[in-house]
Parts: structure tokens; C-alpha cells; sequence
């Protein structure tokens, strides 16, 4: 096949992350998968670069609605005749359908929607326009089953309506170092061996909720549990979190990387992981550790409910639920049950949530397309 992948844009993102996974997966074997972004911002590529024919091609849109930017897709488009359009969210979905008859090509359009929960009255309306072009998709693929069911009941669905979760490549994602390199990884970020270490894996955006993460930290020291907390990523509320730990007396207790190429070694340095959103569709993020051996404290949101087993793998939590995940949290202080919880959370990704099960997924669907 001949696809086309449309983002939003190419910066730092599990969507747009999981998008370039996939398009280097299918073209290793033997597709011909091109990718458009609309804004002008491909930071991601430095981190997970496209092996494909042709490098990205950016639709330079300035504005949300461009009219030259669609004309440069269906340019594009009309070069290429693509087998399939894979549009990825709301807004690059817009994009191709418009590009698509633009160019007047008959082409399957399928879209990947990684999202829940809409924060705001712009994203409401924005979902009233772009569930029109839902409607007019040859294929929805949702991330997951509660995500599907979410948006049914909202009238967000397609002719077809496919649930493929997403995946994580367990060989790049396995906690293979030793003790003295992982002690190593710690004392490079600050951490002693005593410390219990919670990460989080994620930009630093309100939906994202660190500064709960925080507020853990500073209860579980008043318990005189020796907690510290690593955030992978940077982002809009680093000052938020930042002024909370000055706040809380925490300050030497919370630590931030700045975005990293790659997480890997920073989730090595934990102990357990947490994701504090307060909206998630299927967190990559979560696979990723859970791939790595780290239990993950979940706010019960999305899809959690399909990936973690509470007690086995992992603990939810009711989102914004401070006390109750302080309690989680202090059940993983103890190091023999968070190594037990975290060999089980990689035998639950190895089972449902390989890479190479997701993309088998997504190559039958658009061959049937």
C-alpha cells in the first residue's frame, strides 16, 4: 500500500509519537508511508525520524484554517495517490477530507482519534465542525473501547468504527540495566538509593496534572515515606509545579528533565509511575513503563480500566483524588511489591499491548479499506 499519514503537527506528543511508530513499522514491511503535518513544528522527528521514501512534508499553516495549506495537501495528495489517507485527530482529519476533494481523488479515509475528554467551550465547538467530517470517514479507529463507547453515545463514529490499542515495541522498551547501572541512573538525577522514586512521563499541560503529583509528595514525606518525584518533560505549568513545591517545602524533592529524547533511562531511575490527567484516551506513556517493569498509578480515566488490574499490575485512582492516591502510592513504597506488580505490568503489555500486535491491527484494517 500507498499511505498517507496527516498530523496536526509533529511536535513532542503520544499521537503524533505513535503515528511516526507506525509509519516506520509498515514501511519496513514493504508499505510506502508518507506523512504531511499541517503546522509548521516537526520537533518530534529528532526523537523518532520517518524512514520512509520522502522526509515530512509541513502544509505551513499559520492559522487554524488555512486555505493554502489544504491546496498544498491536495497538491500533494494528487502526486501521490494514496491507497489510504490516515488522518490522525479532529483538526488533520478536517485537513484531508477537504485536500481529498480538492483533488477530486476517491480516496479511503481513515482517522485515529486520541482523544476523550474536550477541555474547554473551543474544543466544544471545534468538535461540532470536525464531527461532520467523522461522519463522512470511511473509518474511525479509536484507541480504545471506552473511548469508543464515550463518543458513540456523543454521535462521534463513522461507516466503520474499529478499536486497536496502542502498542509498545517491548524489545526498545525492557528494563535490562543492573543494579549498580540503575544506581548509577539515579544518583545522575539526584536520587539516593533509599529514596522512593515516583516518575511521571509527560508534558507539562494542565489536563496532564502534575501539581497533584506534588501534593502527594510533600503527604507521603509528612508520613516519613522518603518520596521524590521525577517529571520526564516540560511544558506550560512548569511554574505552576514548580511554585507548588516551593509552596509544599518540596523543592529539593521534585525534580524536571526537560523533554527527553529519550525517557527510558529517567523511567529506569523510578521506582513506580503515576499519571495524575484528569482526561486520557489509552496513555502511551503508561504501556511504555509498564513495558519497563514500573508499576503505574492511574487516575481512573479512559481507558486505565483496560490496561491496569488494581493490585496486580498497577492501582487506580478517582481522578483529582489526592488522599486516595497517596494511599496507592504508599502501598508501592514497599520494593518487594512494586518489582512483583511491575513483572506482572510487562507480562500484561507483552500479551495485549505489543507493537507488533498494533500495527498487524492497523495493516488488516486498511487493506480491508
Amino acid at each position: 500500500m500507498r499511505l498517507l499519514f496527516v498530523t496536526g503537527s509533529l511536535a513532542h506528543g503520544g499521537a503524533e509519537r505513535h503515528t511516526l511508530a507506525l509509519a516506520n513499522r509498515l514501511n519496513e514491511r514493504g508499505h510506502e508511508c508518507h506523512v504531511a503535518h499541517v503546522k509548521d513544528d516537526a520537533g518530534l522527528l529528532e526523537q523518532l525520524p520517518l524512514a520512509g521514501r520522502a522526509p515530512p512534508r509541513s502544509l505551513e499553516a499559520s492559522r487554524y484554517l488555512e486555505p493554502r495549506a489544504v491546496a498544498r495537501l491536495a497538491r500533494h495528495a494528487a502526486a501521490l495517490r494514496p491507497d489510504a489517507v490516515v488522518a490522525v485527530n479532529g483538526y488533520a482529519l478536517m485537513h484531508a477530507w477537504l485536500a481529498l476533494r480538492g483533488a477530486r481523488l476517491r480516496t479511503p479515509l481513515a482517522v485515529t482519534y486520541h482523544s476523550t475528554k474536550l477541555l474547554g467551550a473551543k474544543q466544544q465547538l471545534q468538535m461540532a465542525l470536525y464531527r461532520l467530517f467523522f461522519w463522512s470517514a470511511d473509518c474511525t479507529v479509536f484507541v480504545c473501547d471506552s473511548q469508543r463507547r464515550h463518543w458513540r453515545r456523543r454521535g462521534v463514529f463513522s461507516r466503520r468504527n474499529v478499536v486497536i490499542y496502542n502498542g509498545v515495541d517491548t524489545d526498545a522498551f525492557c528494563d535490562v540495566r543492573g543494579p549498580e547501572e540503575r544506581a548509577r541512573l539515579r544518583a545522575a538525577s539526584g536520587f539516593a538509593a533509599t529514596d522512593y522514586v515516583i516518575g511521571m512521563s509527560a508534558l507539562l499541560r494542565p489536563e496532564k496534572n502534575h501539581v497533584q503529583l506534588v501534593d502527594a509528595v510533600a503527604r507521603l514525606r509528612n508520613r516519613g515515606v522518603p518520596a521524590r518525584a521525577l517529571m520526564i518533560g516540560d511544558g506550560e505549568t512548569r511554574g505552576a509545579v514548580e511554585a507548588r513545591a516551593l509552596a509544599l517545602g518540596v523543592s529539593r524533592d521534585v525534580a524536571i528533565t526537560g523533554v527527553q529524547q529519550d525517557v527510558r533511562p529517567y523511567i529506569e531511575a523510578c521506582d513506580v509511575m503515576a499519571l495524575c490527567s484528569v482526561t486520557e484516551a489509552f496513555s502511551l506513556a503508561a504501556i511504555e513503563a509498564m513495558a519497563m517493569r514500573r508499576p503505574v498509578i492511574h487516575s481512573d480515566v479512559g481507558g486505565a480500566r483496560e490496561m491496569i488490574v488494581p493490585g496486580r499490575n498497577g492501582f487506580l485512582f478517582p481522578a483529582g483524588n489526592t488522599g486516595a492516591l497517596v494511599e496507592k502510592l504508599a502501598v508501592l513504597a514497599d520494593r518487594v511489591v512494586s518489582e512483583k506488580m511491575g513483572q506482572d505490568a510487562r507480562e500484561v503489555v507483552k500479551a495485549r499491548f505489543s507493537e507488533r500486535a498494533m500495527v498487524d491491527r492497523y495493516e488488516q484494517t486498511l487493506l480491508e479499506l
